[in-house]
């Protein structure tokens, strides 16, 4: 796992750190799964893709965590794996992610909780000598 989960009273912190910005995002997106549900319930029987743009690494970051959000709270979309690309970085970014999983069921799921949404409180990217570290809260 390429993220660690950081003690706060009533959010999600979490920071993530990666060998470059394809894995940055991927672990993200998944950090966003893991405080969801328990991704070793879901089964892969479906794909689809999630894309975010941003106009910079933050408003990026911002967005790939909304949409990872958007597809399992709205869409019911039950994350099992995915794999995220900078399609183009900012200005103008652009993520695309292929991800695996089915119908979201609250009970064989194990649903944790709810994330509200991302939010730009404390969130940091930073990218320098190969190394991509982030840091953002989710509102639960």
């Amino acid at each position: 796992m390429g993220y660690t989960l950081l003690d706060h009273a009533t959010d999600a912190i979490v920071e993530v750190d990666a060998g470059g910005v394809d894995e940055a995002f991927t672990d993200a997106g998944l950090a966003v799964r893991d405080i969801t549900l328990d991704a070793g319930a879901v089964a892969p029987a479906s794909g689809r893709r999630i894309e975010a743009e941003g106009h910079d690494w933050r408003h990026l970051l911002f967005d790939w965590l909304e949409a990872g959000t958007v597809a399992m709270i709205t869409d019911g979309f039950a994350i099992s794996s995915l794999d995220a690309r900078v399609a183009s970085p900012p200005p103008g970014g652009r993520i695309e992610a292929s991800v695996r999983g089915e119908t979201l069921n609250v009970a064989r799921h194990g649903f944790k909780v709810e994330i509200k949404a991302p939010t730009f409180h404390g969130m940091d990217v930073d990218i320098a000598h190969g190394r991509v570290k982030m840091r953002f809260l989710l509102d639960l």
